[in-house]
């Protein structure tokens, strides 16, 4: 499903120079958004504090994830199989484990969907091999996907109005996607244990 052989070697981009920032040390504005992630998840995720070098990244991340959330007519599942598919394409390992505990501990993914994604392989769901092959092929083609995988996704029960969920989501994550790979940012403790690399996608062929 994924391109692993054209992305192979990428993992040796530039990384910044600029550091994780504590909530102490962050701008107001940056800082108002990781007091309150710390309030509700407990800690504050390494992703968050190296947002917070730029504010208004962190709060367009913050934002526009609430908001695929909240409005995007996906079901919880269905969402998470679309940030799953865009972190993998984009071989975020980051967000990978991220969304693959989020997958298991909260949005409840069954496991053997979570693991054909981060494996690169077909999703034993028609519905949801649907959605993530869209997303795919959303990516691939820069938002122009063809006629056919259009009507795929349609034809598996989607509408209209979820193809700009998927463009929301992907909006979301590339600034997500992007962030990680300039700071190569460690897996927090709490998302360990679904750890992931790259290395874990089937070959294409």
């Amino acid at each position: 499903m994924f391109k692993k052989a054209c992305l192979e070697g990428l993992m040796t981009s530039h990384q910044l120079t600029l550091t994780l920032l504590e909530t102490e040390a962050a701008e107001p504005a940056a800082r108002e958004v990781l007091e309150a992630t710390r309030e509700a998840l407990g800690f504050v995720p390494n992703m968050y504090a190296a947002m917070a070098n730029s504010p208004a990244l962190l709060d367009s991340y913050v934002h526009g994830y609430g908001q695929f959330r909240q409005g995007s007519a996906l079901t919880p599942v269905e969402q998470e199989v679309v940030l799953l598919a865009i972190s993998v394409d984009n071989q975020c390992s980051y967000c990978v484990a991220a969304h693959s505990f989020v997958a298991d501990a909260m949005s409840k993914v069954p496991k053997n969907v979570t693991d054909a994604i981060r494996a690169g392989e077909l999703i034993p769901d028609q519905r949801l091999a649907a959605l993530a092959q869209f997303t795919a092929a959303m990516l691939d083609t820069r938002g122009r996907p063809s006629a056919g995988e259009v009507a795929a996704f349609l034809d598996a029960g989607y509408e209209e109005r979820h193809v700009l969920s998927v463009i929301l989501a992907i909006a979301v994550k590339t600034l997500s996607n992007y962030t990680n790979h300039f700071f190569d940012t460690d897996v927090d403790p709490a998302f360990a244990s679904r750890s992931w690399t790259s290395a874990e996608l089937e070959p294409t062929t």
